[in-house]
Parts: structure tokens; C-alpha cells; sequence
């Protein structure tokens, strides 16, 4: 290999500057259109996030950029347009589009696959509480699939050897991150509920892109977590992390940590139980033991306890003073009753006989009001009642005309009459 000519070192910091000259120089302020990834609102106002298509990802920095990422509800898998700055963070030697603008377009391509698969998902019912497993309290084995490079593993034996020291795991490696990764990890979980090999299955991996996490967003993983008759813990990325394995699987732990936390109680609170039970046994027992002792002296001070045959005998006694009484008491009942019987029978003619005058007073004085008030009775004294053809009573002479017929009331029959002449009133003077 040959030196260099003239001998023209340069260190990295020269050429980081260099790079990023040059840069700044050619590329000065361009729009680029992208899907954002990874973003990161700092609490000192500057966004972070990745700009990424299907073939490659840009690094960007929205300097006092936290107000317009929040008015604008910037999020991941957002496609967006950023206008900006190429340049170069120097400490990392990356380069980055600086932005000063950003214009969403809408979902990104990944984005919207994940939200089609989640809506179809849900309709189906996939995600409903009710169908959702219990995870055992204390399993005899676990199911862990993931991978044996990454640190999930490590994370999730850290917390269950603490806890749990001695607990049976079966691990099935897989690939966590690629093409064949939810396939690998579909099978991994058939192959458990068909040997039955484990009380609860753990399905894990650590943070990473959407990108990096996709295999747990494909139907094939969701369908096999959904069919498991086993319980499924899903421990995917960082809590901020959501993927559709987490909304199908029994359980959602926001990381691998978590889902050993879950997965067992810690040996010392199962002992710390299971003393509390025994000492609430022993007091249960005590407290009965002593309840009954109580009884039996009771029972053994108890005088018709000691003496059953008084008791008997007492009743006995009083049996024999109620029949007396009985005896007694049924003659002077029965007299009582047939001089009640025979009374009854005197008062009752009379009775009846006064009953009867009396209603055929009221008759007889109702028959005479009502004669009294009879209209014929009336024109008996000499008057008449003249109708006219319609059988009303006339009370005014013009209320008729020359020539009508009339009818009179009499006391005894009717008169038809024409009208000859109308007299009217003659006025008072």
C-alpha cells in the first residue's frame, strides 16, 4: 500500500471539517421528503428524529423546533417534507439535515400498514379484553423467545434469577428483527402450545426503529399469538414502544424487564405469603378450638343436659295440664255457642218484621213526593202546557206564528190546536 503523496495526513477532526465544508458548501438549504422515525422531543425544545424511505434514513435536528412539532402533532411513521441545512454533527462525524421547516404530508408507508393491520385486527375482535388469558402466578416453566445476542435476554435472566432463582425457562432462539423474523417467531409459538412446554411464553426484544421492530407488526405473529392457548406476554422495545404483537398478547410489558417482573412474584414475597397463611390458619383454628370449648362447658353446666329425663318428664306434665283444660273447657264452649244459636233464632222474626215496615214507609213516602212533583198533577188544577212541533214548551206567545200547529197538556189527555192570531204583551204601563 502506498503512502499518501506528499506525505498528507490528515486527522479525523481535519477531515470531519473538511467533509462538513464541503458539504455546507454544495448543499445549502434543500427540501427532502421522508417518513419520521425515532423522534425525540428534549426538554430544552430541540426535536430529534430520523428522515427514512425504503432505501435509507437520514439523521435531523429541529433546533426550537418542540412548539412546532407539538402544534403540528409530528409522530412517528408521519411523512413529511423538512426544508433545512445539510451539515455535520463533528463529535459523531455523522451528517444531519438541520431543519427550519416541516410540512406533513401525512401517514408514512409503514405507518399505515400498521394502523390498516391494527383496525382490521380489532374488528375482528383480536384485541378485546375478554379473550385475554390470566398469566399464572407462580408457572412451573416458562416459554422465552428471542434472541441470544440481543440484551433481552440478559435484562429478563437478570431480573428473574433475582426473583426467582431455580425457575424452569426453555428458550427457542430466533431471529427478532428481519424477513423471516415473525415467521421464526409464529412457529416458536405453535411448537410450544403443541408440546404444552411451558405455563406462560415470554415474547421479547429490546428498543429499536420501527424498522427494527416490524416483525412483531406483521399478521403472521399476531395470528399465532391470538391462537395460543398458552398465555402470551409480549415484551417488545422501550415502554414508548407499541407494536401489534403487544395489543394481541395477553400481557403487554413495556420491557424485558418487566415481563420477568411479571412473569413470577419474588420468592421472598411467596414466603412472606405463605407464612402469613399459616399464621392465619393457626388463629382460625385457635379461635374455633376455643369457641368450641366454650360450648361444651356450657353444655356440661347445663342442668337438662345432665338431667335429660326431667326435661321429658316436664313436658310431659304440661301435656297432661293441657288435656284437662281441654277436657273442661269444650263442654262450657259448646253451651256457650247453642245459647248464643238460640238467642239468635228469638231476635230474628221481630227483627225481620221491623225491617220490613220500615222500608215500606220510605217507599210509600218517596211514592207520594214523586206524585206531588208529577207534571199531571199540576195541570189537574186547572192549567195547560202547550209544545210545539218539536215537543218544546212555549212560555212566550212569539215564540209561535199564525197558522202553526200546537198541542196542549191537559190534565187528563191532549188537545191539537192552530194558531189564529199572536197577541203580543202589552207593554207596563
Amino acid at each position: 500500500m502506498g503512502e499518501p503523496a506528499g506525505n498528507f495526513i490528515l486527522s479525523v477532526s481535519d477531515l470531519t471539517a473538511r467533509v462538513k465544508w464541503l458539504l455546507e458548501q454544495n448543499f445549502r438549504t434543500l427540501a427532502v421528503q421522508g417518513e419520521i422515525s425515532d423522534l425525540v422531543i428534549h426538554r430544552s425544545g430541540h426535536v430529534y428524529f430520523t428522515l427514512k424511505d425504503r432505501g435509507s434514513q437520514l439523521r435531523a435536528v429541529f433546533f426550537r423546533g418542540a412548539a412546532t412539532a407539538e402544534r403540528l402533532q409530528l409522530a412517528r411513521g408521519m411523512a413529511v417534507i423538512a426544508t433545512g441545512r445539510l451539515t455535520v454533527y463533528e463529535p459523531q462525524g455523522i451528517y444531519q439535515l438541520s431543519v427550519l421547516d416541516v410540512k406533513p404530508l401525512g401517514l408514512g408507508d409503514l405507518h399505515q400498514r400498521f394502523e390498516e393491520l391494527k383496525q382490521r385486527l380489532q374488528a375482528e375482535g383480536l384485541f378485546d379484553l375478554e379473550r385475554k388469558r390470566p398469566v399464572p402466578t407462580l408457572p412451573r416453566c416458562v416459554g422465552l423467545i428471542t434472541s441470544l445476542d440481543g440484551a433481552a435476554i440478559e435484562d429478563f435472566f437478570n431480573v428473574l434469577n433475582r426473583r426467582f432463582a431455580g425457575m424452569h425457562v426453555r428458550i427457542i432462539p430466533t431471529a427478532v428483527q428481519g424477513d423471516s423474523a415473525a415467521a421464526q417467531i409464529a412457529n416458536a409459538i405453535r411448537f410450544f402450545n403443541a408440546r404444552r412446554a411451558c405455563d406462560v411464553i415470554v415474547v421479547t426484544r429490546g428498543g429499536g426503529s420501527i424498522e427494527d421492530l416490524w416483525a412483531f407488526n406483521e399478521e403472521v405473529l399476531a395470528r399465532a399469538v391470538a391462537g395460543s392457548e398458552i398465555p402470551v406476554i409480549s415484551a417488545v422495545g422501550h415502554e414508548r414502544d407499541h407494536s401489534i404483537c403487544d395489543f394481541v398478547a395477553d400481557f403487554r410489558a413495556p420491557t424485558p424487564s418487566a415481563a420477568a417482573e411479571q412473569v413470577v412474584m419474588a420468592k421472598e414475597n411467596f414466603f412472606e405469603r405463605i407464612a402469613n397463611l399459616r399464621r392465619r390458619l393457626r388463629d382460625a383454628l385457635l379461635l374455633r378450638v376455643a369457641a368450641l370449648r366454650q360450648r361444651y362447658v356450657r353444655a356440661a353446666s347445663c342442668s337438662l343436659l345432665q338431667r335429660p329425663d326431667d326435661m321429658v318428664m316436664l313436658r310431659q306434665q304440661r301435656l297432661d295440664f293441657l288435656a284437662a283444660r281441654l277436657e273442661q273447657t269444650l263442654p262450657r264452649l259448646h253451651e256457650r255457642a247453642l245459647n248464643r244459636l238460640t238467642s239468635a233464632g228469638e231476635r230474628l222474626p221481630p227483627a225481620l218484621n221491623a225491617l220490613v215496615r220500615q222500608r215500606r214507609d220510605r217507599f210509600t213516602r218517596a211514592e207520594q213526593t214523586l206524585n206531588a212533583l208529577a207534571p199531571r198533577r199540576v195541570l189537574a188544577r186547572g192549567y195547560s202546557i202547550l209544545l210545539n212541533q218539536e215537543g218544546q214548551a212555549l212560555r212566550d206567545a212569539a215564540e209561535t206564528r199564525p197558522g202553526e200547529a200546537i198541542r196542549a197538556m191537559l190534565a187528563k189527555g191532549d188537545l191539537e190546536l192552530t194558531v189564529k192570531c199572536v197577541i203580543p204583551t202589552e207593554p207596563s204601563p
